[in-house]
């Protein structure tokens, strides 16, 4: 019995230091972490105040065959700035067209795009935009946005044999 409450009394010892050990570590971090967030107050205003990118592309895949008719989300981006979502259209289980909408609308159709839309378009490795494609089917899909003064505009792209095509341009 003797034995058994050495043994006892052992664990209990090495259980005690470890503890120990613990709370002086956490007690360390803890006060590591009061340090940084006193030695740096304004980062968090600092990322709140940040603007979103002059110029981004964001590339998606397109829907499989045989879903069911009407519109299908293709593909999903969501940030602080805002949420951009590929739609198809659907029918007969083939995609006959995609579509872009932001925070859950449609963006208004550009009438005509500024100089900064096709050196964006350049910078991501797309052509300039021109005329729109009649159709939007490909097997990638591309959302370019560029922000132009207080101007939004949203370009999507599709990928066919070989080359990247326009299909839409709008301006939120």
């Amino acid at each position: 019995m003797a034995v058994i409450d050495e043994h006892h009394r052992n664990r209990m010892r090495a259980t005690r230091a470890l503890r120990r050990r613990l709370c002086s570590a956490a007690a360390a971090t803890g006060l590591a972490a009061a340090a940084l967030a006193l030695l740096l107050p304004g980062t968090s205003a600092w990322s709140k105040a940040k603007e979103p990118p002059a110029c981004a592309a964001i590339t998606f895949r397109p829907l499989p065959q045989g879903l069911n008719d009407g519109d299908q989300d293709a593909g999903l981006y969501k940030s602080r700035f805002g949420r951009i979502v590929v739609k198809g259209t659907v029918k007969g289980g083939q995609v006959e067209t995609y579509f872009v909408t932001l925070n859950g609308a449609r963006p208004a159709e550009a009438a005509s795009l500024p100089k900064s839309v096709a050196t964006c378009a350049a910078a991501k490795h797309l052509p300039a935009p021109g005329k729109a494609a009649g159709a939007c089917t490909g097997d990638h899909l591309r959302v370019l946005v560029d922000h132009s003064g207080d101007k939004r505009y949203i370009l999507l792209y599709a990928h066919q044999s070989g080359g990247w095509e326009l299909c839409s341009a709008g301006t939120a």
